[in-house]
């Protein structure tokens, strides 16, 4: 039992390893530029950069066409003499600012950034809410005994003739399963 539980765990821990150099797949021999820190403004780019066809990907992540494509750009236009910003406003302009991985914080955007945050506040204060109504209650309310009318009945519903319920109460008794019957 304990080494199967350590194999899992091994397996859990491993399992990010080795799914970290898929990034690095992504991007082709064929597109990486033969200058190395080109290159590597490229990559802290592209990671900046959101896959237009893939749920929050980065297009350096991507193995999609578009972000083969983008890729292929933002190369270009490094190759080209643009700074990163210049790049990045370039991508904005033709794809909105759905394309950076990190929104700006601005007006229009409040709601991407303070939305979640809402969110739990107001999911923490409903909880607050209930659980304060919930000790104001006290707990269940007191239960009934019942009454000789209804003692027959769960006996004859039971089949259990002629006996009552522990206490002549509904709960501990026969009506809900603890009953009198040894």
């Amino acid at each position: 039992m304990r080494r199967g539980l350590a194999l899992l765990l091994a397996a859990a821990l491993l399992a990010p390893a080795l799914l970290a150099p898929v990034a690095a797949w992504a991007v082709l021999p064929s597109e990486k530029l033969a200058d190395p820190a080109l290159e590597a403004r490229a990559r802290a780019i592209s990671e900046e950069i959101r896959c237009v066809v893939c749920q929050n990907e980065s297009v350096d992540a991507s193995d999609a066409d578009i972000a083969h494509d983008l890729r292929v750009l933002i190369r270009e236009r490094l190759k080209a003499g643009d700074s990163d910003q210049q790049v990045k406003d370039y991508l904005v302009a033709r794809y909105g600012d759905y394309v950076l991985l990190k929104p700006p914080f601005a007006s229009y955007t409040l709601v991407l950034w303070l939305g979640p945050v809402a969110v739990l506040l107001l999911g923490g204060l409903g909880a607050a809410v209930f659980l304060r109504s919930q000790r104001r209650r006290g707990g269940p309310a007191a239960v009934a005994p019942l009454s000789p009318e209804e003692v027959a009945r769960v006996a004859e519903l039971t089949g259990r003739q002629g006996e009552a319920p522990e206490g002549g109460v509904a709960h501990g008794g026969a009506a809900q399963g603890g009953g009198a019957a040894r």
